[in-house]
């Protein structure tokens, strides 16, 4: 019997403060909304509260996936957190996941791919289940809690990013589950986009919080304005090969949701139709990592997700430049 991994249940949250883009225009002292939702498809976001942090956000989005799934925390293997916006710089996010979580048995560890890092983390969990008897059940999930990096004076960034999680479990089954998954980067930009303090490069010594401010997402230079249009075919082209699909093959699209013009274009460049693709960014912002699976997640629970045996792809892309795309056929696995 040949052990695959399958998506069992999947789940987002979004903190309950809604910021308007009338807000982010009053803060920022200068008319973006109508550019943003004309340039960008984002009308409002949300932000976290005072007393919340990434690993809350996750650990509510995780107890939705587990819930759904029928499982409870205690049967997790593994968890592998994706995020570039974590509690600490050190210790990983994960293990307070796994803690407030209850998860007792699962063993955890993080990834930062930037906003492709939860498409990554969902290729390992995938392949640990395929090859580790002992992995029954993994928690993919990732968070964003870039409001705690915002500068309110940057027009470039303050009107973008959000706050928010998402989670997949997965399982092992013997149904086809995980089908393929790719990868691209082009590190030659990887002082384009990012949080540049805090780190051993610029430590938040006195002296760097004098000069350059706390540490806060900035674009620092340019990339170029169709690289996801450019990159996205090559990237998506490489799993479905791998696969032996064709983009005809595959009926559900979750593209990295910064740019519904983006997503526009991709699907009119590929040669697909609209309603192949789901978006979320017009309600809950820019959401990094896990907002391909906040769009699946959203697309479940409107009726116009995946059905057995129908094929879903995503593809990400984020700071550094990092890419990453993940095929799976969609099946309704009993737990083992």
């Amino acid at each position: 019997m040949t052990r695959t991994a399958q998506i069992l249940a999947t789940g987002s949250y979004v903190p309950e403060r809604v910021v308007t883009n009338d807000e982010i225009d009053r803060l920022l002292g200068q008319p973006t909304g109508d550019w943003l939702v004309a340039n960008v498809g984002i009308r409002e976001r949300r932000w976290m509260s005072p007393d919340q942090t990434t690993s809350d956000l996750i650990v509510a989005a995780s107890r939705r996936a587990l819930d759904k799934a029928g499982l409870a925390p205690e049967q997790l293997n593994l968890i592998i957190v994706s995020t570039d916006t974590p509690d600490y710089l050190s210790p990983g996010t994960s293990v307070v996941v796994q803690h407030k979580l209850g998860a007792l048995n699962a063993g955890a560890y993080d990834v930062n791919s930037a906003c492709a890092g939860w498409v990554a983390a969902l290729d390992q969990g995938a392949r640990y289940i395929a090859t580790d008897p002992t992995m029954n059940y993994v928690l993919v999930a990732g968070g964003y809690g870039m409001s705690r990096f915002l500068d309110l004076t940057d027009k470039k960034t303050a009107n973008l990013f959000a706050d928010g999680a998402g989670a997949a479990v997965l399982g092992a089954g013997d149904a086809p589950g995980f089908l393929a998954g790719n990868f691209l980067a082009k590190g030659e930009y990887y002082d384009a986009l990012g949080i540049y303090g805090g780190g051993a490069a610029r430590p938040s010594t006195p002296e760097n919080v004098a000069a350059y401010g706390p540490p806060r997402v900035e674009f620092v230079r340019k990339f170029p304005r169709t690289f996801n249009t450019q990159y996205w075919p090559r990237l998506m082209q490489g799993a479905l090969d791998k696969a032996g699909l064709t983009m005809d093959d595959i009926d559900h699209f979750f593209f990295t949701q910064l740019n519904l013009r983006t997503i526009e274009a991709m699907m009119e460049l590929i040669g697909q139709p609209l309603e192949k693709t789901h978006w979320v960014m017009d309600k809950w912002g820019y959401t990094g990592s896990p907002c391909v699976v906040m769009a699946l997640d959203d697309a479940i629970a409107r009726a116009r997700g995946p059905r057995p045996g129908e094929k879903i792809l995503f593809c990400a892309s984020g700071g550094g430049i990092s890419m990453a795309a993940s095929i799976w056929q969609w099946t309704q696995a009993e737990p083992v």
